[in-house]
């Protein structure tokens, strides 16, 4: 299977539905945040291992509570995952802090000061 057969991209549109149910629903760990998204989800062709990137709403600190609190609910996540996919295999799922909705609300910010000081100078 390549990496981005039809296949492929439905299984991970699938895992990242499912992750998204779990974390919103199912993990009661006071470290992770409430606001926390599921951006992306890219599984390995064989069905082993899973990369999840997730965005968290808060500052460095709640991304890390977080990512800790994630990386130790990983097998109630998986449990839940093949009891609601049905998959030969249930991926090890790695959990990464996605930074790019971050980035671009701070691009924006930044291009909206720079517009703002061109109309002040005018």
């Amino acid at each position: 299977m390549r990496k981005n057969s039809i296949k492929n991209t439905r299984v991970n549109a699938e895992v990242q539905r499912e992750l998204s149910n779990i974390i919103r629903g199912g993990i009661k760990d006071p470290r992770v945040a409430p606001m926390t998204s599921v951006v992306s989800v890219e599984v390995a062709p064989d069905l082993k291992t899973c990369k999840a990137y997730i965005s968290v709403l808060g500052d460095e600190k709640a991304q890390e509570d977080t990512l800790k609190g994630l990386q130790s609910a990983e097998r109630y996540i998986r449990r839940e995952l093949a009891r609601t996919i049905n998959m030969r295999n249930t991926p090890e799922i790695k959990f990464i802090v996605d930074q790019s909705i971050e980035y671009g609300v701070n691009i924006s910010h930044k291009i909206d000061e720079v517009t703002k000081n061109l109309k002040d100078e005018t």
